[in-house]
């Protein structure tokens, strides 16, 4: 981009000196008399176009960051352009005067006039207004050049002359600081999407480790004060209990090392099953009602897997809790998981932990939605919905179907 950007702005500023040189210098062979007045006119006539060449480079830069947004031209940088642009109609209607130039000449003059001035000018404002600046300048270099005595077929090709010029600049630098504009915009939105990407996966990998992690330290940390009461007993089971923290403990650094790779996925039935255990060896009664998703589409069970290991994590944290159940029900439309669990206190019910809207996330990839907070009857019910693909031809996916494959990619290149 930057050498594009480079390769624009050098153009631009070329083509002034192109044109003086070309359109400037032509008319001393053949259309100017060599005699001294029309000389000095005429020399006179193309240090002002060189001047205004000059200028125009000096102006490229804040002109290409006036058209693209991010500065504003100084309007006092075009006083300097402007008086020379009338100084030199002057000098074109004075040799024009003195019949100092004949035929051709004299439009290829009027013609490159103003080519230095209108570089900068197009970029300032929008096209309809320069086509209308156009015009009036083709109207003041012809009626300057009446003044000074010109009539006929040439006077009347003033007008297309110094129209030619403008659009000239026009459809040749407008165009192209345009197209530089939509290739750094282009180039701004790869950055952002690469800054988004970066977020997105520290969003994914912080929700998969609190996932992975939640659960087994909230085991750990149950198990491990079960085995200090068992310990200050005196009692041999203390020792059962750290033997299984140690075991959860290697689990975990497992699980964790799984994450970072990005190649863990959680497997509905296991999760089920360990939910039921772990709520289970905390003394809280544990229902697993359902027929365990075997049947569900493979990102289905791993979304309502995760679901199923962070409600049975909330269920040991939160509140005293004697009893849980873990009801999934599929139907032809969509799977339904239900965790309810009695004992969470008010402050609980909100539904608007990390570990929620992380469930959340999961789940509006496949479509699907989560639902938490207080059922009556002191009670707190957690609902995770995620609709299933309807019948189709073979070979054909539903929007479901096409969404879980996409999340399921999606996690392939992570």
């Amino acid at each position: 981009m930057d050498r594009i950007d480079l390769y624009s702005r050098l153009t631009v500023s070329v083509i002034p000196w192109i044109f003086t040189l070309s359109w400037q210098l032509a008319p001393f062979n053949t259309d100017i008399p060599h005699r001294p007045l029309p000389l000095a006119l005429g020399s006179a006539l193309l240090l002002v176009s060189l001047a205004q060449c000059l200028l125009s480079n000096r102006n490229v830069k804040p002109s290409y960051a006036h058209y693209l947004g991010t500065s504003v031209f100084p309007r006092r940088r075009m006083v300097a352009p402007s008086a020379l642009l009338l100084t030199g109609l002057a000098l074109l209607a004075t040799l024009a005067a003195v019949d100092g130039i004949e035929g051709a000449g004299l439009l290829i003059m009027a013609m490159n006039a103003p080519v230095a001035f209108v570089i900068t000018q197009v970029l300032l404002v929008p096209a309809r207004t320069f086509l209308i600046q156009s015009l009036a300048l083709a109207a003041l270099s012809t009626g300057v050049l009446a003044a000074a005595g010109v009539r006929g077929g040439i006077l009347a090709g003033v007008v297309p002359a110094t129209l030619f010029g403008c659009l000239l600049v026009l459809i040749s630098v407008r165009p192209s600081v345009w197209s530089l504009g939509v290739m750094w915009q282009a180039e701004e939105a790869r950055d952002l999407q690469a800054r988004l990407a970066v977020a997105e996966e520290r969003l994914r990998f912080g929700r998969d480790l609190h996932d992975v992690m939640g659960r087994n330290l909230a085991v750990i940390a149950l198990k491990s004060e079960l085995a200090v009461e068992l310990a200050q007993r005196g009692r041999p089971q203390a020792v059962d209990q750290m033997v299984e923290v140690q075991r959860i403990a290697r689990a975990s650094q497992q699980e964790v090392r799984d994450v970072v790779r990005g190649y863990r996925e959680a497997d509905l039935s296991t999760e089920l099953a360990g939910a039921r255990g772990v709520l289970r060896a905390a003394g809280i009664e544990c229902a697993v009602l359902g027929d365990g998703g075997g049947e569900l589409p493979a990102p289905v069970q791993s979304a309502l897997g995760w679901v199923v290991r962070e409600a049975a994590t909330n269920v040991l944290r939160h509140g005293d809790p004697r009893r849980c159940t873990i009801r999934l029900t599929a139907s032809a439309d969509e799977a339904v998981l239900h965790v309810e669990n009695d004992g969470v206190p008010a402050s609980a019910t909100g539904g608007s932990g990390s570990g929620l809207a992380g469930l959340r996330e999961r789940l509006d990839v496949l479509g699907g939605s989560l639902d938490a907070g207080a059922a009556g009857d002191g009670l707190f019910r957690l609902t995770a919905r995620i609709p299933l693909p309807g019948p189709r031809p073979p070979g054909a996916l539903g929007d479901t179907a096409r969404t879980a494959s996409r999340a399921r990619l999606l996690e392939e290149r992570r």
